[in-house]
């Protein structure tokens, strides 16, 4: 199923910026911690850690930032569904409405 939403992208700076952070973030304990669990935070499926992957809750695609709030540890399978779509837009992509 492909998904086409339409949205003003972020600026590269942003992305750039947010990106970096994201990379010192995965090597943080915080980080290795919340991995560690093995649950993804969508499916709630039970995974190794190393096969989790970090997940920006509100996309840095469309403004979200990399901080511990907005960032989630998710199965490789959630997260390529989810893309860039926003909490409301997947939730509706798993309700079918999308």
């Amino acid at each position: 199923m492909a998904l086409e939403c339409d949205f003003i992208p972020v600026s590269e700076e942003h992305l750039r910026k947010e990106k970096a952070k994201a990379r010192d973030l995965r090597q943080s304990q915080w980080w290795k911690n919340l991995r560690g669990r093995g649950q993804c935070h969508y499916c709630k499926g039970r995974f190794p850690a190393k096969t989790l992957t970090m997940d920006h809750v509100i996309p840095i695609s469309r403004g979200g930032k990399s901080v511990k709030s907005n960032i989630v540890a998710c199965c490789k399978e959630c997260n390529n569904k989810k893309k860039y779509l926003l909490p409301v837009e997947w939730d509706e992509y798993l309700s079918g409405k999308l």
